[in-house]
């Protein structure tokens, strides 16, 4: 059975708005950001998509996305976490070098790039082995999005280089234990 992974980025933070380095550390959903998880849910109405099971980061902007998004009970999950940034945590973004990351974090305490790509795509992989279910939303972060399209780039023919806005839902394929990236959604335009 193919099952369908709807990959969604949490809607805008204050620390997003404030332009603050935000991986384990938290903050609030900001009024737009309510209002894109808002735009997320149109989207699965108005495109007739019943979503029959969903999961969430642990991290208070993740939950609070998803339950916009659908009153479907949700579990949630630290395997979804964003990338731990270590000691820049809450720091300015200016901090950030520029991309790749690599292991510039690892440096400061927290995740090498590839460590945590493995840690969200067994996550992902695991919870789609054990799903029942046909419509799968899972609520993550920019940086674990981005991390889990990379892993599963060798089998897809869809790309995304520039940034992934906030609430956009990344559509996987799931089949004989592969992800295919079919549809890169902004339900924000």
């Amino acid at each position: 059975m193919t099952k369908t992974l709807y990959l969604m980025r949490h809607g805008q933070t204050l620390f997003n708005q404030q332009k603050k380095i935000q991986g384990w550390c938290d903050s609030p959903l900001t009024e737009l950001g309510k209002e894109q998880a808002k735009m997320a849910a149109r989207y699965f109405r108005d495109n007739h998509i019943t979503l029959e099971s969903a999961y969430a980061s642990t991290s208070e902007r993740a939950a609070d996305t998803l339950e916009l998004v659908t009153d479907l009970p949700y579990k949630r999950v630290k395997g979804l976490k964003e990338w731990n940034f270590g000691k820049l945590e809450g720091e300015h973004e200016y901090l950030n070098p520029p991309l790749p990351y690599g292991d510039y974090f690892a440096g400061f305490g927290g995740e090498s790039e590839a460590d945590f790509r493995q840690r969200i795509s067994n996550t992902i992989l695991e919870l789609m082995q054990k799903e029942t279910h046909q419509n799968v939303l899972m609520v993550s972060h920019g940086a674990s999005c981005r991390q889990f399209m990379r892993a599963w780039s060798h089998t897809s023919d869809l790309t995304h280089e520039g940034r992934l806005g906030n609430c956009w839902i990344l559509k996987f394929e799931f089949t004989n234990n592969t992800f295919r990236l079919v549809e890169i959604i902004d339900p924000t335009s």
